[in-house]
């Protein structure tokens, strides 16, 4: 009797990252993405495991999809900033394959990362195709996802309180 055809990597945990990567001029890094080409976003992904600290995930979902090493100097674990904000939504059909049987939600944790203008981008070329620096206004214009264009959208308030020594 034949074996039963097994997924060939672990399913996707739904409980994922999403770091607006920006410049203090508020210039955001936009990816598009190598399975839907015309669909920008920020970095995205999820935990490797249940129990991986969401800013791990951060870090390592930061270099994988832009080379960009958060530990760096000049960049540094102070300049990724965890929002607070914790969005749940309805994966989008086109990816529940990725996932357990029987899940359709996803939780989603927003962070900032600010970087210095002029930081190298270097892409994974199967999870994206190109990348490009937009000001907020229209990065946010160009996200697929509503939830990224929301956070793009709330990044000078994010930027201002923090200039403040204000977390909100």
């Amino acid at each position: 009797m034949p074996e039963p055809i097994k997924n060939k990597r672990p399913w996707k945990i739904p409980e994922s990252v999403l770091v607006v990567i920006h410049t203090p001029a508020l210039d955001v890094l936009m990816l598009e993405r190598a399975d839907h080409p015309g669909y920008w976003q920020s970095v995205t992904g999820s935990r490797d495991h249940a129990d991986e600290p969401l800013l791990d995930t951060c870090v390592r979902e930061v270099a994988e999809e832009t080379g960009i090493d958060v530990l760096a100097p000049g960049i540094g674990l102070a300049a990724l900033r965890d929002w607070g904000v914790r969005n749940v939504y309805e994966i989008y059909p086109e990816f529940l394959h990725r996932y357990a049987g029987g899940v359709t939600h996803n939780t989603e944790h927003v962070f900032g990362l600010m970087v210095p203008p002029g930081t190298p981008v270097r892409l994974a070329p199967r999870e994206h195709l190109a990348w490009r620096w937009l000001p907020w206004r229209e990065a946010a214009a160009a996200c697929f996802s509503p939830s990224n264009a929301e956070a793009i959208r709330e990044l000078p308030l994010r930027l201002a309180a923090a200039g403040a020594g204000q977390e909100r």
